[in-house]
């Protein structure tokens, strides 16, 4: 097993600082030296199906992290609602995201492994064997890894992995109409692909894209099924891939199962024989179930981490900030005060209390009473925990559009004044209340008092997410009024840009403002090779949607999401791209449990 890890081991420079049994034990809340770097709220843990979470320091690990490391048991978590379907190419729901990456595999994922900072996450090889550029990085080529088979379920039955195969799943994913084909196929995407033979791709993008390793990566965009998937079974119905992990089972509203592939490619791996993941709606139920022992990983709010630490004194606690945005957006009615004049944006983004709402959600101010250092920003267009590409609201360049990030009520109501509006409007808010957990619903709430507070008066809609909210309000904007949500955590920067104003995603929230230098700016960051040059690209997209503010960045996701795991689970400190979905493969494989 000590070979898988030894390119990890060359990279490492130090380890992240964490929270474990070993340094914990019998201390108490207040002595609990944790640097939040973390995320939302309550959640399902590491597939990404609720809330990453952060970081923190230990003592020097192993040359073999997996030395005493038992084969076995059965990994028991939970998601917070169905998932709207089983084929990622059918969908775009986060969950149907999440658990894609238990089953099937990518071209490349993220290289997360013991001691492997957030900073040093890259894309590296997963169902590719290799990958070569043409200096000008417009071809690349992958080599197929010879040695990977699709699981053995009928009527795939275990067959090698072909560029059949991976044929099949780019033509699925560059349709126009399926989910990742803006990601896959904008501006910067695939133009072309060859296949020379069984275990070759040959790809030509339209233009150079300097993330394009990254794009293959993220789970939003390229996972590969069989060719039958295409007329031999149905795949919302039946998952086969060539991941970690074998489907074996989904009943509506109770839970899905997986077993172990034990001819996975990454040879020695998974550790445990299986994956029960309950469906959980209830915070509450989420956390008894966590204390009676009936799961091994729980999303915390902050204000119960005392409570578990006492419960609980030897178990892993774990906080991060996510890069996850939320954020207000608006309908595209052209006679909707917030259509007609941006001023009416600038004034609901004055209304904000951004240090309250942060608080509100991930309890700041009592947390750093208690010793815990923990880290706290405002969400840009893009998010705090992004701290590669985030520019800061509040910091010296963050142009004319910082004052519009500033909590003022007089301010805000002028500006709604000077737009036609001094006596405010009605308008109809609304936001799903049922998938993304407490805090991001308190914050929800406290909106409604900021808007009421400037003159907006409005009706709240809480709407059913699978039902209602993700295929209408949030995937084509077919709503009236104002809505709040999350937006997809991409791991990669420029799919922000490409989401939000490149008018080619098929997800867009309804967005009607063609804005052409944004438009600009994200083709010209995602062709720019130069690091230092993207950022600065990047740093002026922030600065100037700040004087628009076509979406009104939140706190939601902005503060330190916590995690618990049980004391014999091992191998948390493996994290992935926080906010992420890929965690069934880059994550869960390499966890281990002491009961097994």
């Amino acid at each position: 097993m000590a070979e898988y890890w030894d390119q990890y081991w060359r990279e490492r420079k130090s380890r992240r600082r964490f929270l474990g049994t070993a340094g914990v034990a019998g201390v108490g809340a207040a002595s609990l030296a944790l640097v939040g770097c973390g995320d939302d709220d309550d959640g399902g843990g590491e597939a990404g199906l609720a809330t990453p979470t952060s970081g923190a320091a230990a003592t020097p690990t192993p040359a073999d992290p997996f030395a005493n490391a038992k084969k076995g048991g059965t990994y028991k978590a939970f998601i917070t609602n169905d998932p709207q379907s089983l084929d990622p190419f059918a969908n775009a729901n986060f969950l149907t995201k999440s658990l894609a990456a238990f089953a099937h595999s990518r071209l490349m994922k993220f290289n997360a492994g013991p001691g492997v900072k957030k900073a040093e996450l890259k894309a590296v090889p997963d169902l590719a064997e290799s990958v070569e550029t043409s200096p000008d990085g417009i071809v690349w080529t992958f080599k197929i890894r010879k040695d990977a088979k699709f699981h053995n379920v009928a009527p795939v039955n275990g067959r090698p992995v072909t560029s059949e195969d991976v044929k099949f799943s780019i033509d699925r994913g560059t349709d126009p109409k399926a989910p990742p084909a803006a990601l896959l196929a904008g501006a910067n995407g695939i133009d072309r692909v060859e296949y020379p033979d069984a275990n070759t791709v040959k790809m030509t993008l339209k233009a150079p894209n300097a993330a394009w390793l990254d794009v293959l990566a993220d789970t939003n965009g390229l996972f590969i099924q069989p060719k039958e998937a295409g007329g031999g079974y149905d795949p919302t119905k039946l998952v086969i891939g060539s991941g970690p992990w074998i489907f074996d089972g989904y009943t509506t509203s109770v839970g899905l199962k997986y077993k172990k592939n034990p001819d996975w490619f990454v040879k020695g791996f998974p550790l445990m024989d299986g994956l029960d993941y309950a469906i959980i709606p209830e915070y509450a139920n989420q956390i008894a179930q966590y204390k009676a022992g009936n799961l091994d990983t729980v999303g915390i709010r902050a204000e119960d981490l005392v409570d578990m630490k006492k419960a609980l004194p030897n178990a892993t606690l774990y906080g991060e900030v996510s890069q996850l945005l939320s954020f207000m957006f608006f309908d595209t009615d052209p006679t909707s005060p917030w259509n007609k004049d941006d001023r009416v944006r600038q004034a609901i983004s004055m209304s904000l209390d951004r240090d309250a709402i942060t608080d509100l959600g991930y309890n700041i101010t009592k947390l750093k009473a208690a010793g815990l250092d923990v880290k706290t920003g405002w969400n840009n267009i893009i998010p705090f925990g992004m701290e590669r590409y985030w520019l800061d609201p509040q910091g010296p360049n963050a142009g004319e559009g910082a004052k519009f990030f500033k909590y003022n009520v007089a301010d805000a109501k002028a500006l709604l004044s000077a737009a036609g509006y001094p006596n405010g409007f009605e308008a109809t808010y609304q936001y799903a209340g049922d998938i993304y957990g407490a805090t991001f619903n308190a914050i929800a709430e406290a909106n409604i008092q900021f808007l009421n507070a400037i003159g907006i008066k409005t009706t709240t809609d809480v709407q059913p997410y699978v039902s209602k909210y993700f295929p209408q309000t949030f995937s084509k904007g077919n709503f009236k009024g104002i809505a709040f949500g999350y937006e997809t955590p991409f791991p990669e920067v420029g799919q922000y840009t490409t989401r939000q104003f490149s008018g080619k995603d098929t997800i867009n929230h309804g967005n009607n403002f063609n804005d052409a230098k944004l438009q600009d700016i994200g083709q010209k960051q995602q062709r720019e090779l130069d690091p230092v040059k993207r950022k600065e690209l990047m740093n002026e997209y922030q600065r100037y949607h700040a004087t628009k503010m076509y979406y009104i960045p939140n706190q939601a996701g902005a503060g330190t999401g916590w995690e618990g795991w049980q004391e014999w689970i091992k191998n948390t400190e493996i994290q992935t791209v926080p906010g992420s979905y890929g965690g069934g493969t880059e994550e869960l494989p390499f966890r281990w449990s002491t009961k097994a």
